[in-house]
């Protein structure tokens, strides 16, 4: 039996909700890592807060290293999916744009912002080497985006500069929901970063 579909006991507290035992988890979780911090949260808080008993959380994820794990992933990959639809693109420019506006709309969704735990100590420890290659992956495709569009320039510089500019809609996030043209503000930023400007239409297009 699949981790999704495994059956808990019954909740001590059941929900209305018609989010999945294992999606209430990860929100539940999202929300005291970001209240309590990663060290400060356990598994029993966050079955807590869910309203199920503690070893049925065990029934959908090994433990609160698991649970972290998926949240960041969450983090990156949908955009990383994305990065595949963009391999035959004939305008870098333009795919630099989509990717930069879909990489901020995937941070934007994620569970309480959890973007803003990337530098907590723990994800830098061997556990969640995954997620930081995955990371890794799509600051990479920044950089070879950056490339294409300035093949005279300081490739690993610039990617890492939009990629820096995207994960600015994390602190943003912290502080006060952005508003909704945050995803095209900051593509437009990226492509000023490589000169390129003109590829804005061009990059909503392909978003569309």
């Amino acid at each position: 039996m699949s981790e999704s579909t495994r059956l808990g006991r019954p909740r001590t507290n059941p929900s209305s909700s018609t989010a999945s035992a294992r999606e209430e988890i990860l929100d539940a979780a999202a929300a005291l890592f970001a209240e309590r911090g990663y060290a400060g949260t356990s598994t029993r808080s966050i079955a807590e807060r869910v309203g199920i008993r503690q070893a049925s959380l065990y029934y959908h994820f090994a433990g609160k290293d698991e649970i972290l794990l998926e949240l960041l992933e969450t983090s990156v990959r949908p955009s990383l999916d994305f990065v595949e639809r963009l391999r035959d693109t004939p305008d870098p420019a333009a795919a630099l744009y989509a990717l930069a506006a879909i990489d901020v709309g995937t941070l934007l969704a994620t569970h309480h912002n959890i973007g803003s735990l990337y530098l907590a100590h723990e994800v830098q420890e061997p556990r969640f080497e995954s997620f930081r290659q995955h990371r890794a992956q799509l600051q990479q495709a920044y950089v070879d985006l950056a490339a294409a569009v300035r093949p005279q320039g300081d490739a690993a510089f610039l990617g890492a500069c939009c990629m820096q500019l995207v994960e600015m809609v994390i602190p943003m996030r912290r502080d006060a929901e952005p508003d909704a043209d945050i995803a095209r503000s900051i593509a437009s930023a990226c492509l000023r970063v490589v000169g390129a400007e003109a590829a804005a239409e061009a990059g909503a297009a392909l978003l569309a």
